[in-house]
């Protein structure tokens, strides 16, 4: 296990001269020894990028790549000790399962009775213990993608494991399962672990630590509260979420928030500074309130979606959407129907420039 330390950027054409110009901006960050971390962001932003520069697969145009302390910026993936999952699988299709699981234990030759526990331990793990002896190559592409995760874990004294997108080919209910049966590895065998994905859902239930991209930039590393109360940047809150933060155009003077024709006076104690911001507030924190309620706003309904276990409201603002996430039991409106939400709440945060304004 190791502490990985980055202070780096990456560029693959030469001369960088402007931002668009590189895969992974100038960054800083630290990977704690036996941390569950993931990247997430959308394809494009240099999620596997910052991964294939950690296991040694890239060396970063600028900068350097630490583990415990010792610069490994040009070493191997092998001389940084790290197993890799990529997206789709990679198996020895004439080994058996018990035979691709036991590879890298070989290759170090690690003694036979160990090896045989261990890939006992990871078969049953990932509940393959009855196909240990079937041929990879007749196997389905989620079983073989669960080898390929195997093989990752089967190593106790690697200095991190790399997931890149691993569930991609996993039908829903067993990643969830696998996902599950990650963490509880993590848990028992404290491993550093990072894992890449897209998906909100992995990230978050999968990972201690949580690191936003967008764009070749770490944008926000948090807690899953932290991403989800305080997003630090207006892509953060309006990627965490489903549907994701409400957002509005404001003016601030005097102590008053100006929204279109709308004056909210602020709180006592709240100070922000003059000019335009945005109001961030989440559609769970939107409330229907009574006709001038302090810090809420009229709208006129748009959509109404009843999913079952909560109501989906989206009125219109001065031409800007607002969803607010009810109870089913919250009210009755119909299209065009006039409604008061409150946005100036405890939970609502305030941004310039994209950064939250703290």
């Amino acid at each position: 296990m190791a502490r990985i330390e980055l202070d780096l950027a990456h560029a693959y054409k030469p001369n960088p001269q402007q931002d668009s110009d590189y895969a992974l901006l100038p960054l800083e960050m630290t990977f704690e020894d036996g941390g569950a971390y993931a990247l997430l962001g959308p394809s494009g932003c240099g999620k596997t990028t910052l991964l294939n520069i950690m296991s040694g697969l890239l060396a970063p145009s600028q900068g350097s790549v630490r583990f415990d302390g010792v610069d490994v910026t040009r070493s191997s993936p092998q001389a940084r000790n790290i197993a890799q999952v990529f997206q789709f699988p990679v198996i020895y299709d004439t080994m058996t399962v018990a035979e691709n699981l036991a590879f890298p234990l070989r290759n170090r030759q690690v003694p036979k009775e160990v090896i045989r526990k261990r890939v006992g331990e990871i078969a049953e793990v990932l509940e393959m213990s009855a196909q240990l002896n079937q041929r990879a190559a007749n196997l389905a592409a989620d079983e073989k993608q669960k080898i390929s995760l195997g093989r990752g874990l089967v190593r106790p004294d690697v200095s991190a494991v790399l997931f890149d997108e691993p569930l991609t080919v996993i039908d829903p209910h067993l990643k969830w399962q696998l996902r599950r049966k990650i963490k509880q590895i993590h848990h028992e065998l404290k491993l550093t672990m990072i894992y890449v994905t897209h998906d909100q859902v992995e990230a978050l239930t999968f990972a201690d630590h949580v690191v936003v991209m967008t764009r070749g930039k770490a944008v926000q590393v948090g807690t899953a509260a932290e991403l989800f109360e305080r997003p630090s940047h207006t892509f953060v809150g309006h990627f965490i979420g489903s549907p994701g933060m409400n957002f509005l155009q404001a003016q601030v003077d005097q102590q008053a928030l100006h929204l279109a024709d709308a004056v909210l006076p602020l709180p006592a104690g709240l100070a922000l500074p003059t000019g335009a911001i945005r109001l961030g507030v989440r559609p769970e924190y939107v409330l229907p309130v009574a006709p001038n309620t302090p810090g809420a706003l009229p709208m006129k309904v748009v959509q109404v979606q009843d999913v079952g276990t909560h109501l989906m409201l989206t009125a219109s603002f001065s031409g800007q959407a607002v969803k607010a996430r009810l109870t089913s039991s919250a009210g009755h409106w119909a299209i065009g129907d006039m409604v008061w939400l409150q946005v100036l709440r405890e939970q609502t945060c305030f941004y310039k420039n994209e950064e939250i304004i703290a």
